[in-house]
């Protein structure tokens, strides 16, 4: 989730007893065991790793690199509970935000390639009614504007919202009650509501929970062992994991906010995953694993998006492709969510990288660090 919806929550005051457990710490830096796979040696993506933790403040920073050669290596940095001091799990599953709409549009174009969805259809056709009021109108969005983020509709999480459990039509009514954004089709603009709506159409076509597909068509299909849509009120993270946190100002306490219902993100951002399994999704749909050839061209075909993403970046169909300095691009996401922040994707020759944080970053500066992290993998 691009947004800092925590910081919406935490103002509201709608926060739970978990989540606003206050852990007085040391600073980071001073705690933080480093480790890499590669026998002890020490390189850029560690000195990298090592630098947000020292330098910026985030508790704990993990990345899963794949090379050229196909040699993968797990790094970590910082402490995976300040509380405690405990050390980060190696390649210890986070909260992925906004990676879980590429594993969404996959689902979409997966059923477009079963000939039960038409990607130029309008939402009308597989959802009558459910798409009206302020100018938001199901009966001129198509399922292609939905997937690329040029429908125009508001963005639910710009909007208040409360440390509890959300179905996913209340997400969507919270968004259409207010004005569209633009026309259909005229204009990029990231919002969350869109991919709220690619699930309920998943539903609607397959009968089944968007969850299940996901699971079904994705997570057993090319197996991701480590990757789950979280159950309906499921606010742990089940395996190994790192905790999440959130300061409230510079210098601000850090607050554990590992535990939360993720509901109020669905299908747009409610994943758990790992690096390694976040390097082996995107490297399985770019070589052709997950999609037919004609859907994944779809999915690639991107308009500039680098009002959210950066500089050069573009969207295709939930996949973002970003320039590398050391010449191409590498295809991904990225996401946010409340406690984590993570970066990555893969190279068109294998290459993969995926990088995560233990707080979302307010600061662009630490951001652009974060991304520097996933150049300087996939370019050393």
């Amino acid at each position: 989730m691009r947004e800092q919806v925590w910081q919406r929550f935490r103002s509201s005051g709608h926060v739970s007893a978990a989540a606003a457990m206050v852990v007085g710490v040391m600073t980071v830096g001073v705690l933080a065991p480093t480790s890499a796979s590669a026998a002890g040696r020490t390189d850029t993506v560690q000195q990298e790793l090592s630098a947000l933790v020292r330098s910026d403040g985030v508790p704990a920073a993990l990345a899963g690199v794949r090379g050229r050669d196909g040699r993968t290596r797990d790094y970590t940095a910082g402490v995976g509970d300040v509380a405690t001091g405990a050390e980060v799990p190696r390649d210890g599953q986070v909260r992925i935000g906004s990676n879980t709409k590429v594993f969404t549009a996959v689902v979409v174009l997966q059923l477009v390639a079963e000939r039960r969805i038409r990607l130029d259809a309008f939402v009308e056709t597989y959802l009558p009614g459910l798409v009206r009021g302020e100018g938001n109108d199901g009966r001129r969005i198509t399922v292609r504007q939905l997937l690329q983020q040029t429908s125009g509709l508001p963005n639910y999480t710009d909007y208040d919202l409360q440390l509890r459990h959300y179905e996913p039509r209340e997400l969507l009514d919270i968004a259409l009650q207010h004005k569209s954004r633009s026309d259909p089709g005229t204009k990029w603009e990231y919002s969350n509501t869109n991919y709220v709506l690619a699930g309920l159409l998943v539903e609607k076509v397959t009968g089944r929970s968007v969850a299940d597909e996901i699971d079904r068509r994705v997570i057993k299909r090319i197996g991701l062992r480590h990757t789950y849509f979280p159950a309906p009120g499921d606010a742990t993270i089940r395996e190994p994991h790192p905790h999440g946190y959130d300061r409230a100002s510079a210098g601000a306490p850090l607050q554990d906010i590992t535990e939360m219902d993720p509901s109020w993100a669905w299908a747009a951002g409610q994943m758990v995953s790992t690096n390694s399994d976040l390097n082996r999704f995107f490297g399985a749909l770019l070589a052709g694993r997950l999609l037919p050839a004609a859907q994944l061209a779809q999915m690639r075909t991107t308009v500039p998006a680098e009002s959210t993403f950066g500089p050069g970046a573009r969207y295709g169909l939930g996949l973002v492709s970003k320039p590398l300095s050391c010449g191409g691009l590498y295809w991904g996401h990225g996401g946010s969510f409340p406690g984590y922040e993570t970066r990555g994707g893969v190279t068109r020759d294998g290459r993969a990288a995926n990088v995560a944080v233990t707080i979302q970053p307010t600061d662009t500066a630490v951001m652009e660090r974060v991304d520097s992290v996933v150049d300087t993998a996939l370019c050393r």
